[in-house]
């Protein structure tokens, strides 16, 4: 799994300013943030056993999540990330680890996480599921929101677009880390015999919400 602690190191400072702000290259990705987080939570709100969320960062959804009363416990390969989230979240428990490490013996109800899928490899991805897989419950759900692209010509315009707004490091981003088509990560949910939903939030991101043993 590739190694982003030092970069997100160097960004959890300004990360929140990324998100929530309105003067980057990121404001259409991060369109629409709070729904975003609110939809996740919505997602999950009949689950009281405990919730994962993996890829923390400075603990936003896991903010939403804990003030609806979730058991959430929170991920985080980021030293820096953590310490911010731990600032922000003092009576949650962020834990370091992440998509192929959950360092929890106990079965999940439910795992969450929102724009960081991405960084895995599509092999990544496929064996991160099943492991996430192997920690759920029956019935336990797995959602996710990230960048997804619904074909390859949708792919192709957004990037011409981001190009004639010349917004180079998002182009950049998009061109280098694995940003997947939906069909295909719906095909690995549908392999593991998950049913699933789909929801956009923007012209970048989608939610995945799928149920364990849904087919």
């Amino acid at each position: 799994m590739p190694n982003f602690n030092k970069l997100f190191d160097e960004w959890a400072k300004s990360y929140d300013e990324t998100v929530y702000g309105t003067n980057n290259e990121y404001v259409e990705v991060f369109e629409n943030y709070k729904d975003i987080l609110k939809y996740i939570s919505d997602e999950v709100s009949d689950k009281n056993g405990t919730i994962v969320e993996i890829g923390v960062g400075t603990g936003n959804l896991t903010k939403v999540l804990y003030e609806k009363k979730s058991n959430i416990v929170g991920i985080e390969p980021s030293k820096e990330m953590r310490k911010i989230a731990k600032e922000k979240l003092p009576n949650v428990d962020i834990l370091d680890g992440h998509f192929l490490s959950i360092p929890i013996n106990k079965k999940i109800d439910a795992i969450v996480s929102s724009y960081a899928f991405h960084h895995l490899t599509y092999y990544e991805k496929k064996k991160s599921l099943e492991y996430l897989d192997s920690k759920l419950n029956n019935n336990g759900k797995i959602v996710i929101a990230d960048t997804m692209f619904e074909s390859i010509e949708y792919k192709e315009n957004l990037l011409k677009y981001i190009e004639s707004n010349k917004c180079f490091n998002l182009l950049n981003d998009l061109r280098t880390e694995y940003y997947e088509l939906l069909d295909d990560l719906c095909a690995l949910f549908k392999e593991l015999n998950y049913s699933y939903s789909l929801k956009k939030m923007n012209k970048f991101v989608w939610v995945i919400s799928a149920i364990k043993g849904g087919y």
